[in-house]
């Protein structure tokens, strides 16, 4: 990259004039994530402190730096430039170069410059920092409860860029003109505000303020207007960083079921924001790692085990039935700290939208979507430009597991060498994100969701232009499921006619492939990859698979046991489908359900019951090796979940009870047996043993128990005798079965008991939120294979 220098100082001449033969001038060019994180100003004061002259300019495509001085300073310039930069930042690479010395006077900080097809990665938004949460709480102080408070440290980025170099006049705070004092503060080099983009104050920037539903502004302080509400059981929907989010008491019953009620969401959890950590801990059990993810500057929704009877005043069993696990977070922004410390309690925090659309981001927007949700509204004017939800993650044994990758961790890129650019990836139907790859770099985009309604596949449409022109990318190669039918793939069908090159990846094969993108993998692998629906090639629904695959291709080489799938995708939301299914495979009489169906919850009738079975045994139901439909079996079966409103509900319940139970020794019923080529777990048989050990009045925790222990031995049984039968020790595992956490724990333990490596989803989700990383490195891998 060439990128001219801004006008020089004239050289110093006479008794001022340095001692040229004593100098030395060098130029770096930075790149990485470095714009927005504060790195200018740290540049800046690392020169100066070194007493080096020269200049530092953001370009679209690196930090460029030209430094000049004694020899000495510029070798610790270069070691402090890795060592010391900003917390925010992340440096992929520093590009060094001598330059002939100009003997010019002073450090400067220069215009940003656009350099043509040249990008940086853009910092993720980043929570209030310390010092800036003391400015907000601290009577006297000129952002005394000021909701917009944020320095070089913390506060909006990705949200509110619009294009690049992240200057003020390309992000949606163009609009807000700063006063005096706050200008004072972005020039001066010794202020933490020094070229802080988003710097505002009451007297300059954004502006607070509460509505009805009605859209009309209330009189009075807008946080007390919303706490008074909220403690009067009412509904809030607040205007966050990448969009709205919809807020009540936690402790309030009423106010928790009427936001059920109002949002479309009957039983799956909601996350909740406690004030500080203190609260959190008398709650949950809190790990270090645990602590560090609330308190650090990404703030993710962390899933948490619930304190066994603690929480009795803080908050109802309504904000995550039947379930072992809270999703709790701490406040992100200034407004959040003002919020909480208002209503003195716990808030539920969730996102701002209809189950399974696309949050809300702007005022109209909000008003006219969430106006039947919420009753009152905290708005502001500063605009939302790049809408995202919250992100979740999970620790499993110390290690942090990305579940939603969004706010805090968006659109930080995950390093790929995979020997070609301009690479799309369109991603999966459920869970959607978009991945793009170009230098190196593969961009996973945000949490989009299911591409089930209009407004979704809107929202995908606005995120991805964005991240083409953020990212500079003109896509050549565009990669889509094997599906016919998922939206991701007739959208990339409308590439592929305009002349990308087509790739299709396998959706298992493309689990496997994220986990190798992830840890830098190349080569063979063994991959188990298990969830709830993928179209395998023989036009059979797969889910439950065992692979010796590469970055670029694959072949099957195992599966669990396969049965029918009476009823299709209407399998997922009623579990009992596949109970039918599980028991019809085992021979088991199924003219009538067993006598623990009759009456339950969910629980089909006698009618339903016989027209299934009928549908399980014909030959006109499909087949399915799917492991989310066995979890959903087990729990129905079991009588924990006979239907699901929102997905994976059956296997989270099984989860809980499993984990509430302790240790449980595995029923000794399940075996590998070899079918043709390929190894087949024989997952029918442990089912119809659960079935037996219930009959025999087992309890149900000890048996969901006893589900998961064996499920994880048969799972490293296979892998161990496939290990030996081809030739790896390597097994990566992904699917959004991986994601319940006791699963996850037991098979990677039982695999390093054998001597095998293995390798798990972190950064990207081990569900389909990230397919499109694994189809990005398969698509490119094919493309350098065929160039």
């Amino acid at each position: 990259m060439s990128v001219a220098p801004p006008p020089s100082s004239a050289p110093l001449t006479g008794a001022n004039a340095p001692a040229r033969g004593l100098r030395e001038r060098r130029r770096f060019a930075v790149r990485g994530v470095v714009q927005g994180v504060g790195f200018r100003p740290f540049v800046w004061n690392l020169a100066t402190r070194l007493r080096l002259s020269g200049w530092v300019c953001n370009t679209s495509g690196a930090v460029v730096i030209e430094v000049e001085g004694r020899p000495a300073a510029l070798q610790s310039f270069a070691t402090a430039l890795r060592a010391d930069a900003p917390r925010l930042a992340r440096i992929d690479s520093v590009e060094t170069s001598p330059l002939e010395v100009v003997g010019d006077a002073g450090f400067r900080i220069v215009e940003s410059r656009a350099v043509e097809g040249e990008y940086q990665p853009i910092a993720p938004d980043a929570a209030t920092c310390p010092d800036c949460v003391s400015d907000v709480m601290t009577p006297g102080n000129r952002r005394f409860a000021y909701p917009f408070t944020n320095c070089t440290n913390c506060g909006p980025r990705f949200t509110i860029i619009e294009d690049i170099p992240y200057d003020r006049p390309l992000t949606t705070m163009r609009h807000f003109a700063m006063c005096d004092a706050c200008r004072r503060e972005y020039e001066d080099p010794s202020d933490r505000r020094f070229h802080a983009q988003p710097n505002a104050c009451p007297a300059c920037g954004p502006r607070l303020w509460c509505a009805g539903a009605d859209g009309a502004e209330r009189a009075g302080d807008p946080i007390a207007l919303a706490a008074g509400s909220i403690a009067s059981g009412e509904i809030v929907a607040l205007k966050g960083l990448g969009g709205f989010q919809l807020c009540c008491d936690a402790a309030n019953g009423v106010a928790v079921e009427r936001l059920r009620h109002r949002k479309h969401r009957p039983e799956k959890p909601f996350a909740i924001m406690c004030a500080d950590l203190a609260t959190v801990r008398e709650l949950c059990v809190v790990s270090d790692v645990e602590a560090a993810l609330l308190e650090g500057s990404t703030r993710p929704i962390v899933l948490l085990t619930r304190r066994r009877g603690a929480g009795d005043g803080l908050l109802v069993d309504a904000v995550a039935p039947g379930l072992h696990e809270l999703g709790v977070m701490l406040p992100y922004t200034p407004m959040h700290h003002l919020l909480l410390r208002s209503t003195g309690g716990l808030l539920v925090m969730t996102s701002g939208n209809v189950s399974e659309e696309p949050i809300a981001k702007d005022n109209d927007e909000a008003m006219q979507r969430l106006g039947h949700i919420a009753d009152q509204f905290l708005l502001h004017d500063r605009d939302i430009y790049a809408r995202y939800d919250d992100s979740v993650v999970r620790v499993v044994d110390g290690v942090t597991h990305v579940v939603r990758r969004a706010r805090g961790y968006c659109p930080l890129p995950v390093r790929v060498d995979a020997g070609a650019d301009g690479v799309l990836a369109l991603g999966a139907h459920l869970k959607n994100t978009f991945c793009v790859l170009d230098e190196g770099n593969a961009f996973t985009g945000p949490h989009i969701g299911d591409l089930d309604s209009p407004r979704t596949l809107d929202h995908q449409d606005e995120a991805l232009r964005t991240y083409l022109r953020l990212f500079r990318t003109r896509p050549s190669i565009v990669a889509a499921d094997l599906h016919p039918d998922y939206a991701s793939t007739r959208l990339a069908e409308r590439w592929w006619e305009s002349g990308a090159r087509e790739v299709r990846v396998q959706h298992h094969h493309a689990h496997i492939a994220s986990v190798l993108a992830e840890h830098g993998l190349r080569g063979s692998v063994l991959g188990v990859a298990f969830d709830g629906v993928g179209l395998g090639p023989d036009h059979s629904i797969w889910g439950g698979e065992f692979l010796l695959c590469d970055e670029r291709s694959y072949r099957r080489a195992g599966h669990i046991a396969p049965v029918r799938q009476p009823g299709g995708d209407a399998c997922a939301r009623e579990g009992w489908r596949m109970a039918i299914a599980y028991l019809a495979a085992a021979g088991e009489r199924i003219d009538a359900p067993p006598a623990w169906f009759l009456g339950a919850h969910g629980a089909p009738t006698e009618r339903q019951w016989r027209l299934v079975s009928r549908l399980a045994t014909s030959n006109t139901a499909p087949i399915t090796t799917s492991a989310g439909r066995l979890f959903d079996a087990v729990s129905s079966l079991l009588g924990v979940a006979h239907v699901s409103t929102f997905e994976a509900e059956a296997a989270m319940r099984l989860e809980a009870l499993a984990s509430s139970a302790g240790d449980a020794a595995a029923v000794d019923a399940l075996d590998v047996a070899l079918g043709g080529d390929r190894m087949v777990l024989d997952t029918v048989h442990l089912v119809l043993a659960l079935v037996r050990e219930r009959q025999r009045g087992r309890s149900i925790e000890d048996l969901a128990a006893v589900f998961h222990e064996s499920l994880a031995r048969g799972i490293a049984t296979m892998c161990v005798r496939l290990s030996a039968t081809l030739g790896v020790n390597r097994v990566a595992l992904s699917g959004g079965v991986f994601q319940n956490a006791l699963l996850l724990s037991r098979v990677e333990h039982l695999l390093r008991e054998r001597d095998l490596f293995v390798y798990t989803n972190q950064q990207v989700p081990a569900n389909d939120g990230g397919i499109s990383l694994g189809q990005a490195l398969v698509a490119a891998s094919q493309a350098r294979e065929v160039g």
